[in-house]
């Protein structure tokens, strides 16, 4: 990609373009099937949706040379941090970063998950659903993304009632709104 064009569409776009993109009849189905999901398991799951890279890291890429999908990963564990994914009761949490200028997405899981599910497991996962964001897809990619994220919180943190048991409630620890940088 043109490194001028590049600059250019990081520093144009806002968490108000995100928005736009994302559309509010997306967000609220995003927010349910998070909501769903969560019904399922013990796990947290958090979707962050960034429009652009700050410039601290896009020029890791521009001046050091470091992958475009290195410097993707490295904001992901970033923002996984800031939005305190890794502080769940159960060490479960599980970030969904998408990040629009790069139609790059990233899920990070926290060590309570991680220690059970192969690292080839998320590339797979993420190789499948990449062509949706490249052709701006994102409520297909991202709900794609959610599913995976819940199947393995499924397999293991199960919630622990019964199935067609009205599971109890309990505390969100994360906000199952998306969140826009």
């Amino acid at each position: 990609m043109n490194i001028v064009m590049r600059v250019i569409r990081h520093l144009w776009l806002d968490a108000d373009d995100a928005r736009r993109a994302v559309g509010e009849d997306t967000l609220q189905r995003l927010e349910a099937r998070v909501h769903d999901s969560e019904r399922r398991h013990t796990g947290e799951i958090c979707l962050c949706i960034e429009a652009s890279l700050p410039m601290s890291y896009l020029w890791r890429h521009l001046r050091r040379r470091m992958p475009i999908e290195q410097v993707v990963r490295e904001r992901a564990l970033t923002e996984f941090g800031k939005l305190r994914v890794w502080d769940t009761e159960l060490n479960n949490g599980v970030l969904i970063y998408l990040q629009l200028a790069e139609h790059r997405i990233d899920i990070v899981a926290d060590r309570g998950l991680a220690r059970h599910v192969e690292d080839a497991y998320w590339r797979e996962t993420l190789a499948s659903m990449s062509a949706e964001f490249r052709a701006g897809r994102y409520e297909e990619g991202l709900t794609r993304a959610i599913d995976a994220v819940t199947a393995a919180l499924e397999r293991h943190f199960p919630a622990s009632h019964s199935p067609g048991e009205t599971p109890p409630q309990r505390e969100d620890q994360l906000p199952n709104r998306p969140v826009f940088r």
